[in-house]
């Protein structure tokens, strides 16, 4: 053999080589929504699961995994898209709150994805203003987006499309699997919904039905915080007080504002918002799990299901009247804790449920695993392929940490910091406005799983919580924790908005 047919054969084989692990390697469907509480989904159960409101959301539940202990680990919008960008915390991606600004330049998974073979798509909210990077095609909602009409931004500039957002991503994302995406390459697509967030407009199809509908009340609506420290009580988020009549559409619905200027007390101005919250949050669900279906739809249809992994998460926790709430930022469970459901025909067990301790930070490094592509040793994560495949490995972690920052802002949660294990979570409040600068809480979930009452004080747990400050400060040191100074409002309360 020549030298020359010797080097076209080695060309040809190595071509070959990366052809077949193209087509070995998956796809990677990414499925993202905003402020959906893991309580709103069927196949996790619980005093809304008889609704049956979100089948295809429970599908990828019942052909592939659950997972039950899925947490972020700050828990607002724009830093957990940062932290799924980059598989670290906020301390060290920058973005510490929805204010901050976001280093586009430095490492994220995507980048890594593209330059190991992948065509890689980011389409819908991703709430990080800037350029994105490591995109074959990027197509996002500015900032907070539209609910309807929205405006979606792209390389060329902006176009506005006539419709409800949650419809309108999908089909940019339709748009980009059929028609633009290199189909020799395995894909990583980012679909991300701007639904279910404030102020919960869903589209026009859903509005007749969810509004003639009742929903359970969770047990703690009328939550007094008795039992917890001053940070429960001192925010600004009940659905009692807190929640406005824009958030209830006075002036689409005017019988809501005199339904509840007929009430009598306040548990039933309560009890009536939180309906009326209630009907426009699980409307906007609705919307999502019919376009989640649509995508769904197409993998079976083109055949590209059995070489697809589809992920669905959303980039926090919410709350449903838990504890008399809306909105998230707690390190409380219902916005600690995030859904994520996985299916992967073949590879996860159908029906599937994990308990493990996971987090967000390692969203990034298990797309990078699942793509056979090296997973930086900076990224603060772990793959969760071992745990897709139902094998956990022997060094899984046992506690997780957690990080919030955004104070002044809105809402007004005070900064806090904490852990989590099995069956304990220690938090620490901290501040110039805590009593003393520090506040701790201590929950025993199995005994309190609603935490409605703080064993911090009760002498029965202190070794436990002298373990848990040295577990806390052993978290802090493996992610290299660095104390950032919390700047004291100069004019207003605390927790006003700045200018």
């Amino acid at each position: 053999m020549t030298q020359t047919k010797r080097l076209l054969f080695s060309f040809l084989f190595l071509a070959l080589c990366a052809a077949m692990h193209a087509k070995t390697r998956p796809n990677i469907l990414w499925i993202f929504t905003d402020d959906h509480a893991y309580q709103a989904i069927g196949a996790y159960g619980g005093r809304l699961q008889s609704i049956d409101l979100t089948p295809n959301l429970d599908s990828i539940a019942e052909q592939g995994m659950r997972f039950d202990r899925c947490y972020v680990g700050n828990s607002i919008c724009a830093p957990a898209r940062a932290t799924l960008l980059t598989g670290k915390y906020s301390h060290k991606n920058g973005k510490l709150d929805n204010y901050d600004s976001f280093d586009h330049g430095q490492q994220q998974f995507q980048k890594l994805l593209k330059a190991n073979g992948y065509e890689t798509a980011m389409i819908g909210k991703i709430h990080l203003h800037g350029k994105m990077q490591g995109f074959d095609y990027w197509e996002v909602l500015p900032g907070q987006g539209r609910y309807h009409n929205p405006i979606f931004i792209t390389e060329e500039g902006k176009t506005t499309y006539e419709g409800h957002s949650t419809d309108i991503v999908t089909d940019r994302a339709l748009n980009w699997l059929k028609n633009n995406r290199d189909a020799n390459k395995p894909f990583m697509a980012m679909v991300h919904f701007k639904a279910p967030h404030r102020n919960w407009e869903p589209a026009d199809r859903f509005k007749a039905k969810f509004r003639s509908m009742t929903f359970p009340e969770p047990d703690t609506l009328h939550d007094t915080y008795e039992g917890r420290g001053a940070s429960a009580v001192g925010q600004q988020m009940t659905i009692l007080k807190h929640m406005h009549g824009r958030d209830l559409k006075f002036k689409e619905l005017p019988e809501r504002e005199q339904a509840l200027n007929r009430a009598t007390s306040g548990a039933e101005r309560a009890s009536l918002k939180y309906q009326m919250y209630m009907q426009d949050y699980m409307a906007c669900i609705a919307g999502v799990d019919e376009n989640v279906g649509r995508l769904l739809d197409y993998l079976q249809e083109s055949g590209l299901e059995d070489n697809t992994i589809v992920m669905y998460s959303s980039d926090q926790g919410f709350y449903l009247g838990e504890h008399g709430w809306y909105d998230k930022r707690f390190m409380y469970e219902e916005s600690f804790r995030t859904p994520l459901i996985a299916k992967w025909p073949g590879v996860i067990p159908a029906g599937s449920v994990n308990t493990d301790l996971v987090q967000n930070i390692d969203f990034a490094e298990t797309f990078l695993d699942l793509a056979d592509t090296e997973i930086p040793a900076d990224m603060q994560g772990k793959s969760l392929l071992p745990l897709l495949k139902g094998q956990t490995p022997d060094d899984w972690r046992d506690a997780l940490y957690y990080h919030y920052y955004e104070y002044p802002g809105e809402h007004r949660v005070r900064r806090h910091e904490g852990v989590v294990t099995e069956r304990y979570k220690l938090i620490r409040f901290y501040g110039y406005d805590v009593p003393n600068m520090e506040e701790f809480e201590l929950y025993d979930l199995e005994r309190d799983p609603q935490e409605m009452r703080s064993e911090y004080s009760n002498p029965e747990y202190a070794d436990l919580v002298a373990k848990l400050k040295v577990k806390l400060q052993d978290l802090r040191d493996q992610y290299e924790v660095v104390d950032i100074p919390q700047v004291k409002p100069t004019y207003g309360e605390p927790g006003s908005k700045m200018k």
